[in-house]
Protein backbone atom coordinates (compact mmCIF):
# COMPACT_ATOMS: atom_id res chain seq x y z
CA UNK A 1 0.00 0.00 0.00
CA UNK A 2 1.00 3.49 -1.09
CA UNK A 3 1.03 6.25 1.11
CA UNK A 4 1.19 9.94 -0.56
CA UNK A 5 4.25 11.88 0.20
CA UNK A 6 5.78 8.93 2.15
CA UNK A 7 9.61 8.53 1.91
CA UNK A 8 10.82 5.00 4.02
CA UNK A 9 14.65 4.61 2.28
CA UNK A 10 14.81 8.02 -0.56
CA UNK A 11 16.01 11.20 1.79
CA UNK A 12 12.76 13.72 2.09
CA UNK A 13 14.02 16.41 -0.36
CA UNK A 14 14.66 20.28 0.40
CA UNK A 15 11.02 22.05 0.91
CA UNK A 16 9.78 25.11 -0.59
CA UNK A 17 10.41 27.67 1.98
CA UNK A 18 13.99 26.34 1.37
CA UNK A 19 13.99 27.13 -2.80
CA UNK A 20 12.78 30.35 -1.71
CA UNK A 21 15.80 31.59 0.09
CA UNK A 22 18.05 29.71 -1.52
CA UNK A 23 17.01 32.80 -4.40
CA UNK A 24 17.20 35.82 -2.34
CA UNK A 25 20.23 34.32 -0.08
CA UNK A 26 23.20 36.52 -1.86
CA UNK A 27 21.00 40.06 -2.51
CA UNK A 28 21.78 42.16 0.54
CA UNK A 29 18.13 41.65 2.30
CA UNK A 30 16.74 40.87 5.60
CA UNK A 31 15.34 37.24 4.52
CA UNK A 32 12.62 35.94 7.81
CA UNK A 33 11.89 32.86 7.58
CA UNK A 34 7.76 32.94 9.19
CA UNK A 35 7.98 29.95 11.56
CA UNK A 36 8.87 28.96 15.34
CA UNK A 37 12.50 28.73 15.01
CA UNK A 38 12.20 25.00 13.19
CA UNK A 39 12.03 25.77 9.49
CA UNK A 40 14.59 28.54 9.94
CA UNK A 41 17.25 25.88 11.52
CA UNK A 42 16.38 23.45 8.49
CA UNK A 43 17.03 25.98 5.81
CA UNK A 44 20.63 26.98 7.29
CA UNK A 45 21.31 23.65 8.68
CA UNK A 46 20.89 21.47 5.50
CA UNK A 47 19.38 23.23 2.55
CA UNK A 48 21.82 26.19 2.40
CA UNK A 49 25.23 25.51 1.91
CA UNK A 50 26.80 29.06 1.92
CA UNK A 51 25.50 29.48 5.27
CA UNK A 52 28.62 28.00 6.31
CA UNK A 53 31.17 30.40 4.60
CA UNK A 54 28.81 33.55 3.40
CA UNK A 55 27.11 35.95 5.34
CA UNK A 56 23.50 36.86 4.99
CA UNK A 57 20.59 37.90 7.42
CA UNK A 58 17.96 35.06 7.61
CA UNK A 59 16.05 35.30 10.91
CA UNK A 60 13.15 32.84 12.73
CA UNK A 61 10.10 34.93 12.64
CA UNK A 62 10.13 32.62 16.61
CA UNK A 63 6.15 32.40 16.29
CA UNK A 64 5.22 31.13 19.81
CA UNK A 65 1.97 28.86 19.63
CA UNK A 66 -0.54 31.38 20.97
CA UNK A 67 0.91 33.88 18.63
CA UNK A 68 0.66 31.77 15.47
CA UNK A 69 -3.29 30.71 16.62
CA UNK A 70 -4.72 34.00 17.28
CA UNK A 71 -2.44 35.31 14.07
CA UNK A 72 -0.72 38.15 15.65
CA UNK A 73 1.21 40.03 13.17
CA UNK A 74 1.52 43.23 14.98
CA UNK A 75 4.32 41.15 16.93
CA UNK A 76 5.71 40.02 14.21
CA UNK A 77 5.84 43.82 12.51
CA UNK A 78 7.48 45.17 15.59
CA UNK A 79 9.94 42.45 15.35
CA UNK A 80 11.10 43.29 11.55
CA UNK A 81 10.79 47.37 12.33
CA UNK A 82 13.50 46.58 15.18
CA UNK A 83 15.38 44.13 13.01
CA UNK A 84 15.75 46.35 10.37
CA UNK A 85 16.80 49.18 12.27
CA UNK A 86 20.06 47.34 13.13
CA UNK A 87 20.91 45.61 9.95
CA UNK A 88 22.13 47.35 6.54
CA UNK A 89 19.40 45.45 4.44
CA UNK A 90 17.53 47.05 1.09
CA UNK A 91 14.53 45.10 1.15
CA UNK A 92 12.55 42.49 3.34
CA UNK A 93 11.45 39.08 2.53
CA UNK A 94 9.16 36.99 4.43
CA UNK A 95 8.78 33.04 3.40
CA UNK A 96 5.48 31.29 4.62
CA UNK A 97 5.88 27.89 6.43
CA UNK A 98 3.09 25.41 7.14
CA UNK A 99 2.55 27.71 10.34
CA UNK A 100 0.98 30.45 8.30
CA UNK A 101 -0.27 28.20 5.70
CA UNK A 102 -2.41 26.50 8.33
CA UNK A 103 -3.63 29.83 9.97
CA UNK A 104 -4.61 31.76 6.60
CA UNK A 105 -1.85 34.52 7.30
CA UNK A 106 -2.87 37.49 4.93
CA UNK A 107 0.83 38.49 3.18
CA UNK A 108 -0.41 41.33 1.35
CA UNK A 109 -1.72 42.82 4.87
CA UNK A 110 1.48 41.77 6.22
CA UNK A 111 3.54 42.81 3.08
CA UNK A 112 1.63 46.45 3.82
CA UNK A 113 1.96 46.74 7.56
CA UNK A 114 5.49 46.16 7.10
CA UNK A 115 6.60 48.42 4.07
CA UNK A 116 4.79 51.23 6.71
CA UNK A 117 6.81 50.63 9.54
CA UNK A 118 10.04 49.77 8.11
CA UNK A 119 10.40 52.01 4.86
CA UNK A 120 11.97 48.87 2.62
CA UNK A 121 10.25 47.44 0.26
CA UNK A 122 8.94 44.20 1.18
CA UNK A 123 8.04 41.09 -0.72
CA UNK A 124 5.92 37.98 1.14
CA UNK A 125 6.25 34.18 -0.64
CA UNK A 126 3.44 32.13 0.37
CA UNK A 127 5.67 28.75 0.69
CA UNK A 128 3.92 26.38 3.10
CA UNK A 129 6.59 23.60 3.80
CA UNK A 130 4.65 20.94 1.80
CA UNK A 131 5.82 21.35 -1.67
CA UNK A 132 9.37 20.88 -2.83
CA UNK A 133 11.90 23.29 -3.23
CA UNK A 134 11.69 24.12 -7.09
CA UNK A 135 8.35 25.67 -6.24
CA UNK A 136 9.39 28.29 -3.45
CA UNK A 137 12.46 28.80 -6.20
CA UNK A 138 9.80 29.69 -8.94
CA UNK A 139 7.37 31.81 -6.67
CA UNK A 140 10.46 33.91 -5.62
CA UNK A 141 11.82 34.35 -9.08
CA UNK A 142 8.48 35.67 -10.09
CA UNK A 143 7.64 38.10 -7.39
CA UNK A 144 11.11 39.63 -7.54
CA UNK A 145 10.68 40.19 -11.05
CA UNK A 146 6.94 42.21 -10.68
CA UNK A 147 8.59 43.77 -7.62
CA UNK A 148 11.86 45.19 -8.75
CA UNK A 149 11.95 45.70 -12.17
CA UNK A 150 10.61 49.50 -12.83
CA UNK A 151 7.99 50.42 -15.07
CA UNK A 152 10.49 52.20 -18.19
CA UNK A 153 12.93 49.32 -17.51
CA UNK A 154 12.60 47.72 -20.86
CA UNK A 155 12.86 50.69 -22.86
CA UNK A 156 16.51 49.98 -23.64
CA UNK A 157 17.78 46.56 -24.85
CA UNK A 158 21.56 46.25 -23.48
CA UNK A 159 23.08 44.46 -26.12
CA UNK A 160 25.10 40.99 -26.03
CA UNK A 161 23.43 40.73 -22.52
CA UNK A 162 21.97 37.47 -21.31
CA UNK A 163 19.89 36.85 -18.07
CA UNK A 164 20.68 33.22 -16.52
CA UNK A 165 17.47 31.75 -14.24
CA UNK A 166 17.83 28.65 -12.00
CA UNK A 167 21.26 29.11 -10.70
CA UNK A 168 20.92 28.10 -6.92
CA UNK A 169 23.27 25.74 -4.97
CA UNK A 170 20.38 23.16 -4.51
CA UNK A 171 20.26 22.92 -8.68
CA UNK A 172 23.95 23.20 -9.06
CA UNK A 173 26.50 20.90 -8.82
CA UNK A 174 28.66 23.49 -6.89
CA UNK A 175 28.58 26.41 -5.12
CA UNK A 176 31.12 28.01 -7.91
CA UNK A 177 28.23 27.39 -10.73
CA UNK A 178 27.28 30.65 -11.17
CA UNK A 179 30.80 32.04 -11.61
CA UNK A 180 31.52 29.21 -14.22
CA UNK A 181 28.12 29.97 -15.98
CA UNK A 182 29.47 33.69 -16.71
CA UNK A 183 32.61 32.58 -18.06
CA UNK A 184 31.41 30.12 -19.93
CA UNK A 185 28.83 32.20 -21.78
CA UNK A 186 31.27 35.15 -21.91
CA UNK A 187 33.39 32.58 -23.72
CA UNK A 188 30.83 32.49 -26.18
CA UNK A 189 30.48 36.39 -26.86
CA UNK A 190 27.85 37.53 -24.04
CA UNK A 191 29.01 40.57 -22.89
CA UNK A 192 26.89 40.86 -19.71
CA UNK A 193 26.00 38.07 -18.17
CA UNK A 194 23.24 37.60 -15.08
CA UNK A 195 23.33 35.00 -12.51
CA UNK A 196 19.63 36.35 -11.07
CA UNK A 197 20.35 35.34 -7.23
CA UNK A 198 24.07 33.69 -7.59
CA UNK A 199 26.98 35.99 -7.04
CA UNK A 200 24.70 39.12 -8.06
CA UNK A 201 22.62 41.65 -6.31
CA UNK A 202 19.26 43.38 -5.94
CA UNK A 203 20.02 45.34 -8.88
CA UNK A 204 20.04 42.68 -11.27
CA UNK A 205 16.90 42.09 -11.17
CA UNK A 206 16.06 45.79 -11.68
CA UNK A 207 17.81 45.29 -15.25
CA UNK A 208 15.93 41.85 -15.88
CA UNK A 209 13.31 43.97 -18.80
CA UNK A 210 16.35 44.68 -20.51
CA UNK A 211 18.25 41.64 -21.61
CA UNK A 212 18.60 40.63 -24.71
CA UNK A 213 17.51 37.02 -23.82
CA UNK A 214 17.35 34.79 -21.01
CA UNK A 215 18.82 31.53 -20.27
CA UNK A 216 17.29 29.04 -18.39
CA UNK A 217 19.22 26.25 -16.60
CA UNK A 218 16.87 24.82 -13.90
CA UNK A 219 12.94 23.79 -14.92
CA UNK A 220 12.00 26.16 -11.44
CA UNK A 221 13.25 29.23 -13.39
CA UNK A 222 10.31 28.19 -16.57
CA UNK A 223 7.10 30.40 -15.22
CA UNK A 224 9.55 32.84 -14.46
CA UNK A 225 10.97 33.26 -18.00
CA UNK A 226 7.93 32.81 -19.69
CA UNK A 227 6.76 35.95 -17.38
CA UNK A 228 9.62 38.16 -18.77
CA UNK A 229 8.94 36.90 -22.22
CA UNK A 230 5.14 37.89 -21.39
CA UNK A 231 5.57 41.33 -20.45
CA UNK A 232 8.71 42.46 -21.65
CA UNK A 233 9.58 40.53 -25.05
CA UNK A 234 12.35 38.23 -23.96
CA UNK A 235 13.29 35.08 -25.66
CA UNK A 236 14.57 32.23 -23.47
CA UNK A 237 15.86 29.40 -24.10
CA UNK A 238 16.90 25.76 -21.71
CA UNK A 239 19.78 24.90 -21.97
CA UNK A 240 22.76 23.68 -19.52
CA UNK A 241 25.75 25.70 -20.02
CA UNK A 242 27.78 23.24 -17.40
CA UNK A 243 26.96 20.25 -18.83
CA UNK A 244 30.07 19.54 -20.94
CA UNK A 245 31.50 19.68 -17.20
CA UNK A 246 29.34 17.38 -15.98
CA UNK A 247 29.73 14.79 -18.64
CA UNK A 248 33.25 15.20 -18.01
CA UNK A 249 32.66 13.88 -14.69
CA UNK A 250 30.99 10.51 -15.11
CA UNK A 251 32.60 7.89 -15.24
CA UNK A 252 31.27 6.63 -18.08
CA UNK A 253 32.79 5.91 -21.79
CA UNK A 254 30.85 6.23 -24.90
CA UNK A 255 31.58 2.76 -26.18
CA UNK A 256 29.54 1.67 -23.13
CA UNK A 257 25.96 3.28 -24.51
CA UNK A 258 25.72 1.68 -27.44
CA UNK A 259 22.51 -0.44 -27.63
CA UNK A 260 22.01 0.59 -24.04
CA UNK A 261 18.54 1.83 -22.21
CA UNK A 262 19.37 4.54 -20.32
CA UNK A 263 17.40 6.44 -17.39
CA UNK A 264 18.48 10.07 -16.15
CA UNK A 265 16.92 11.35 -13.05
CA UNK A 266 17.61 15.13 -12.04
CA UNK A 267 15.75 18.56 -12.54
CA UNK A 268 14.15 18.32 -15.97
CA UNK A 269 16.86 20.85 -17.60
CA UNK A 270 19.71 19.01 -16.76
CA UNK A 271 18.54 15.83 -17.50
CA UNK A 272 17.52 16.85 -20.82
CA UNK A 273 20.88 18.90 -21.61
CA UNK A 274 22.81 15.51 -20.48
CA UNK A 275 20.73 13.19 -22.80
CA UNK A 276 21.44 15.40 -25.60
CA UNK A 277 25.27 15.52 -24.79
CA UNK A 278 25.23 11.90 -24.97
CA UNK A 279 23.65 11.57 -28.07
CA UNK A 280 25.88 13.36 -29.43
CA UNK A 281 28.69 11.81 -28.57
CA UNK A 282 26.98 8.45 -29.94
CA UNK A 283 26.41 10.09 -33.39
CA UNK A 284 22.39 9.06 -34.04
CA UNK A 285 24.17 5.61 -35.26
CA UNK A 286 20.74 2.74 -35.40
CA UNK A 287 22.23 1.58 -32.38
CA UNK A 288 22.37 4.51 -30.25
CA UNK A 289 21.15 4.39 -26.68
CA UNK A 290 17.75 4.74 -25.99
CA UNK A 291 17.48 7.66 -23.36
CA UNK A 292 14.83 8.50 -20.63
CA UNK A 293 15.02 11.37 -18.76
CA UNK A 294 12.84 11.54 -15.82
CA UNK A 295 12.13 13.73 -12.67
CA UNK A 296 10.47 14.26 -9.18
CA UNK A 297 10.42 18.24 -9.83
CA UNK A 298 8.57 20.72 -12.14
CA UNK A 299 7.84 19.14 -15.36
CA UNK A 300 7.52 20.89 -18.49
CA UNK A 301 5.82 19.51 -22.08
CA UNK A 302 7.62 22.22 -23.66
CA UNK A 303 10.87 20.48 -23.42
CA UNK A 304 10.55 17.10 -22.92
CA UNK A 305 10.59 14.28 -25.37
CA UNK A 306 8.15 11.26 -25.82
CA UNK A 307 8.60 8.62 -22.94
CA UNK A 308 9.57 10.81 -20.27
CA UNK A 309 8.19 11.39 -17.45
CA UNK A 310 7.55 12.69 -13.53
CA UNK A 311 8.22 10.26 -10.28
CA UNK A 312 5.59 11.41 -7.79
CA UNK A 313 6.23 8.88 -4.97
CA UNK A 314 8.42 6.49 -3.56
CA UNK A 315 6.39 3.13 -4.93
CA UNK A 316 6.06 4.89 -8.30
CA UNK A 317 10.35 4.96 -8.25
CA UNK A 318 10.42 0.96 -7.22
CA UNK A 319 7.96 0.54 -10.15
CA UNK A 320 10.01 2.80 -12.63
CA UNK A 321 13.28 1.12 -11.64
CA UNK A 322 11.80 -2.60 -11.56
CA UNK A 323 9.85 -2.32 -14.51
CA UNK A 324 11.75 0.37 -17.18
CA UNK A 325 14.75 -2.85 -18.45
CA UNK A 326 16.90 0.05 -17.45
CA UNK A 327 20.79 -0.71 -18.52
CA UNK A 328 21.94 2.17 -16.80
CA UNK A 329 20.23 4.64 -14.41
CA UNK A 330 22.40 8.11 -13.71
CA UNK A 331 21.17 9.40 -11.01
CA UNK A 332 22.02 10.97 -7.18
CA UNK A 333 23.81 8.75 -4.98
CA UNK A 334 21.06 8.64 -2.62
CA UNK A 335 18.89 6.61 -4.94
CA UNK A 336 21.06 3.97 -4.80
CA UNK A 337 19.61 2.20 -1.79
CA UNK A 338 16.34 2.52 -3.70
CA UNK A 339 16.66 0.95 -6.36
CA UNK A 340 17.25 -2.02 -4.69
CA UNK A 341 18.14 -5.35 -6.67
CA UNK A 342 18.63 -3.24 -9.51
CA UNK A 343 21.12 -4.93 -12.23
CA UNK A 344 22.42 -2.72 -13.93
CA UNK A 345 24.94 0.22 -13.74
CA UNK A 346 24.25 2.81 -11.56
CA UNK A 347 25.92 6.18 -12.01
CA UNK A 348 26.01 9.23 -9.90
CA UNK A 349 24.93 12.71 -10.57
CA UNK A 350 24.80 14.77 -7.59
CA UNK A 351 21.30 16.51 -7.02
CA UNK A 352 21.89 18.88 -3.61
CA UNK A 353 18.52 19.39 -3.42
CA UNK A 354 17.96 15.82 -2.77
CA UNK A 355 21.03 14.30 -0.90
CA UNK A 356 22.85 17.48 0.38
CA UNK A 357 25.65 16.87 -1.81
CA UNK A 358 28.00 18.45 -4.58
CA UNK A 359 29.97 16.70 -7.14
CA UNK A 360 32.59 19.34 -6.73
CA UNK A 361 34.94 18.43 -3.58
CA UNK A 362 35.92 21.89 -3.04
CA UNK A 363 32.14 22.47 -2.27
CA UNK A 364 31.04 22.03 1.27
CA UNK A 365 29.58 18.47 1.61
CA UNK A 366 26.71 17.27 3.85
CA UNK A 367 26.69 13.65 2.30
CA UNK A 368 27.85 10.64 3.92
Amino acid sequence: MSVKGLHKIIYPFAPDQSGAAAVLYELGGMIIICDAGGCAGNVCGFDEPRWLSTKSAVFSAGLRDMDAILGRDDLLIEKIKKASAKIDANFVAVIGTPVPATIATDYKALRRMAEKRTGLPVITIDSNGVLWYDSGIEKTYIECFRRFIPEDNAKCIIPGSVGVIGVTPLDSDSLTSGKRIIETLRKKGSRRVICYGAGGSLDDFADAGRMEKNIVVAASGIRAARYLKERYGTPYECTDPLITDVRAGLPLDTEELYGKKVLIIHQQVRANALREALLEETGGLSDSPEITAATWFSMFDEIAEEGDFRIREESDFFDRVRDGNWDIIIADGSFRKAAGDFGGRFIELPHFAVSGHFADEESVRFYN
